[in-house]
């Protein structure tokens, strides 16, 4: 494993995002001075929060798996999650609504789930899913410590007798043919492809070892921290100020300084230097390179001119008068069309013409994050990237899609949704862009096979030897779990520690 080389005592880490505060708080129990800059007033990074008149929304992730993650992650300083988080684990994990007016929960025991499905879908889909959840485990098992959990330098380091074993258990075959062959009913499909999107391709392309997607939620389960997924971001920020690492609220970072070969310190926008004998780069990887490192083609990263970007998503966060009985915290609701919809998404450019949406009710399970009894909600719907030249979401499409999606929702059920709204906040990827994310979309650089482990950025910048990247544009990738352990790859690459 390459490491930075040389003096690694005081270390700048520039964002405050989940993977940012991970690094910093592992450097600080390797004995590390450590100092965090963070442009916003609070910590989170994507994760972070909206407040308007009482409604508290996470702005980015909402769902939370494998909090084990977490608590290692706290054990480095000596302190325990339960003292700094309560989680609830969600039951059902998801609602499944299709378009047949059937609906079915996704719950993360097997026993039960397997009886969920039976009574939806019949017995032997019900045998199918168990065997389908033994695939899944075992490639967790496969891919996680030689493939997910350990920092790759080139591509022979796949080179494990994992690979051949995953290889075997076709893991590069594609992801929709392999869950079709546990199978069968088009709703158990969906429900255990989908995920594909989180990775930035559709079902029918992505490859099968991203099966440990739907693993992580539909059957190692999903949690909720009470406040919210922002939480997360202000117990990591807490537990690091608790250890000794000093966060830097309202600093903007106008460049890192470099001198022959190495960074030298980072210069804040309001002229400030803060010397660094190694600098950790949190913002999405393209924008660093953009706009915080050295230009020129010496100190260009080559993989970033290639890149192939996620699809994108809109946002609406809702503060409503308004609340429904038949809904789960997360609702999945499905549109009629399937391939199509990924294809318009990905491979056209254009919006959903049927679309799949996820329904987020937070308040179902935390009640103080509304005022007395109202409700909040979050409404996602996959949009193409802005690589896609025809959509203009500073123009009129905004106000139009919007409307759009409360229309929809009230067709699937949510009966006076729009009558409802006290607040609301629409995202859309131009705004996304604005918070300096690439092409507009907080899903980063697609899991293609050409840029999934080596072949992704690495964390280690290729000329400069003491810069380190972390968040969901390195490795190992997209996902609060995957962004979490990005933060000990590159404590790794400082401390050269395992």
């Amino acid at each position: 494993m390459r490491t930075v080389q040389g003096p690694t005592d005081r270390v700048v880490v520039v964002g405050a995002g989940l993977g940012g505060l991970a690094t910093a708080i592992r450097l600080a129990a390797a004995g590390r001075e450590v100092t965090v800059l963070e442009r916003e007033d609070h910590p989170g990074g994507r994760a972070g929060r909206l407040a308007v008149d009482g409604y508290e929304f996470d702005t980015g992730p909402t769902v939370l798996t494998m909090p084990s993650l977490l608590e290692d992650l706290l054990g480095t300083v000596g302190e325990d999650l339960s003292s700094w988080l309560s989680l609830t684990r969600l039951d059902p994990a998801y609602r499944a609504h299709f378009p047949d007016g059937s609906t079915l929960d996704v719950i993360a025991d097997t026993a039960r789930m397997a009886g969920e499905v039976a009574r939806v879908c019949g017995s032997r889909e019900a045998d199918g899913y168990l065997r389908f959840v033994d695939y899944a485990r075992n490639l967790w098992a496969l891919e996680r410590r030689d493939f997910i959990d350990r920092n790759l330098d080139r591509p022979r380091d796949l080179v494990t007798a994992n690979l051949w074993r995953l290889i075997r258990q076709g893991g590069f075959g594609r992801l929709q043919s392999k869950v079709d062959s546990f199978l069968k009913d088009p709703r158990t499909r969906r429900i255990f492809s989908f995920q594909a999107m989180y990775a930035g391709v559709a079902p029918h392309q992505a490859l099968a070892l991203y099966a440990v997607i739907a693993y992580l939620d539909s059957v190692a389960g999903v949690h909720f921290p009470r406040g919210g997924i922002h939480a997360v971001s202000r117990a990591l920020a807490d537990v690091g100020v608790k250890h000794g690492v000093s966060i830097l609220y309202g600093t903007a970072v106008d460049r890192v300084e470099t001198a022959n070969g190495r960074a030298t310190g980072v210069v804040t926008t309001d002229g400030r230097r803060f010397p660094a004998d190694a600098v950790v780069l949190n913002p999405d990887l393209p924008v660093a390179y953009r706009d915080l490192l050295p230009a020129g083609p010496r100190w260009r990263n080559p993989l970033l001119g290639r890149l192939r970007y996620s699809p994108s998503c809109v946002v609406l966060h809702v503060g409503s008068r308004q609340s429904y009985g038949a809904i789960a915290h997360h609702n999945i609701h499905f549109g009629r069309t399937w391939r199509e919809t990924f294809d318009e998404v990905i491979d056209q450019g254009r919006l959903m013409s049927d679309p799949s949406l996820l329904v987020t009710n937070p308040t179902r399970t935390d009640p103080t994050l509304a005022p007395a009894g109202r409700q909040t909600y979050y409404v996602l719907a996959p949009t193409p990237n802005l690589t896609a030249p025809m959509l203009d979401w500073r123009g009129s499409l905004a106000g139009t899609y919007r409307s759009e999606l409360i229309e929809t929702l009230e067709q699937r059920g949510y009966v006076g949704f729009g009558d409802g709204i006290e607040v609301s906040r629409f995202v859309t990827p131009a705004d996304w862009a604005d918070q300096g994310m690439a092409a507009g979309t907080p899903f980063a650089a697609a899991h293609t096979l050409r840029q999934t482990g080596p072949f992704r950025p690495g964390n280690l910048h290729p000329t400069l030897s003491n810069v380190v990247f972390v968040g969901s544009g390195t490795q190992p990738g997209v996902g609060v779990p995957m962004v979490i352990i990005s933060g000990r790859l590159a404590a790794q690459r400082i401390t050269g520690a395992s």
